[in-house]
This record gives C-alpha cells, structure tokens and sequence, in this order.
C-alpha cells in the first residue's frame, strides 16, 4: 500500500475529488493548508501574501493503482493545458501498517 499526498489549489478539489470518487477511490480525507512554494506566494499591488491557502488530499491505495491515481489527480488539478506555478504536489510514502480502528482488524 502506499500514501498519496496530493496538495491543490482550493478550487481544484471537488473535481479531484469527483474524480477519484468516479474512478473508484473514495476514501479521501481533506485538510486545509497554507503555505509557499518556490514563487515565495504572490504579490498584488503593495499587498504581499507569503502564504497561500491550498488543501491537502491524503488517500492510501494499493501499489498497482499508483501511477493511474496520479494520472488522475495531475490531470484534474492542472489549471489551464501545460499548467501553472502554485497548481500543487503529489508526494508518495509507502505505508507499512494500516488498522481500522472500530475493529482493531489490519488492513490489507
């Protein structure tokens, strides 16, 4: 099994995550972030925001579903057709143990 993490744009996340619903992974959990990337946030007019708000997507899914999962998220997060700065991350971990915690039972 593996961890996805995927960081996007606070506008992007119902088709993200309709989606993923769609392509059958609905387990999802959804954290609202701040934060920067290499653009340092952004400048308008005199006012300087550092950070930026973005949301935080984390899903864990079988090893073989990996490449299409992400597929699937690049492809639903990107705003316009070769993208733009601040469109978010996808970082992969893999997990070792998973349990349920009303059962106690391991998932697999």
């Amino acid at each position: 099994m593996i961890m996805v993490r995927a960081i996007v744009r606070p506008e992007k996340v119902d088709d993200v995550m309709a989606e993923l619903m769609y392509a059958g992974f609905p387990a999802v959990t959804k954290i609202d972030v701040f934060g920067r990337g290499k653009q340092r946030g952004i400048r308008a007019g005199s006012v300087s925001y550092d950070e930026l708000p973005k949301v935080l997507l984390l899903t864990v899914i079988d090893d073989k579903d990996k490449e299409f999962v992400i597929d699937t998220i690049m492809k639903t997060a990107r705003t316009g057709e070769k993208g733009n700065f601040g469109d978010g991350k996808i970082f992969i971990s893999p997990v070792e143990e998973a349990y349920t915690i009303s059962t106690g039972s391991a998932v697999l």
